[in-house]
């Protein structure tokens, strides 16, 4: 059963987007490329070059860069959506 505030992994077939905060880095910007923004835009340009990026879960790279994971996690829902959007269009 799914938690309160809790998302589930996306359903294919569908055009709706749920990253969740236990997915790693590398999975949502493989999957998702446009949240490579909100990754850059809270961690700076320079995340990508750490040895820990792509390893790293959502949530534990909020945690070390202080930032609000819930926040975080909705830009990467509404950048990820508005990239397949742009695709279904």
């Amino acid at each position: 059963m799914q938690e309160p505030g809790e998302t589930q992994p996306e359903t294919s077939g569908t055009n709706k987007v749920n990253i969740t905060k236990e997915m790693t880095t590398g999975e949502v910007t493989e999957k998702y490329p446009a949240t490579r923004e909100v990754f850059s835009k809270h961690f700076g340009k320079s995340c990508f070059d750490c040895p820990a990026f792509g390893t790293e879960d959502v949530n534990l790279a909020c945690m070390m860069h202080n930032t609000d994971v819930e926040m975080f996690v909705s830009e990467l829902i509404e950048a990820a959506q508005k990239e397949l959007d742009s695709k279904a269009s």
